[in-house]
């Protein structure tokens, strides 16, 4: 990933609650209980997704990769932060928009996050072997 890439990415990551709450925000419909409670959800989710992101620092990729072993912050928690609140975020869009054709976005990209940590864990696993294995004993996803 170039400089100029990396720039836009940061500046995205950022700038995702506020995207959050524009959206949600300016979605025509009643404020209910659901939209309320989405727009929660999708905001938290947002910021912890930042979070992880920050935490994760130069050892973030888009394929497997295994640079370091971050077991700090977040990742003490779960072994794939990003995936438990991307899952989050997409749910928590999803709910205020009152679409029920959209929960099938939800339906697919859950399977493919749990496939992603899966590969992400064996590359992990090769390249840290029992320090990964205890790491996973002390962590959830």
């Amino acid at each position: 990933m170039n400089q100029a890439t990396r720039t836009g990415f940061t500046v995205l990551r950022f700038c995702l609650p506020f995207l959050v709450v524009v959206f949600i925000r300016s979605y025509p419909g009643p404020w209910n209980l659901t939209r309320w409670i989405g727009l929660v959800i999708a905001v938290f989710s947002s910021v912890l997704l930042l979070v992880a992101h920050l935490q994760l620092g130069g050892s973030f990729s888009v394929t497997p990769q295994a640079r370091h072993l971050v077991t700090g912050g977040l990742y003490s928690k779960f072994r794939n932060p990003i995936y438990i609140f991307g899952g989050l975020l997409i749910f928590g869009l999803i709910l205020p928009l009152n679409r029920p054709s959209l929960w099938i976005i939800f339906m697919i990209a859950i399977p493919i996050q749990i496939a992603r940590a899966h590969k992400e864990a064996n590359v992990l696993e090769e390249k840290f072997g029992d320090e990964y294995r205890e790491y996973c004993k002390k962590t959830w996803f």
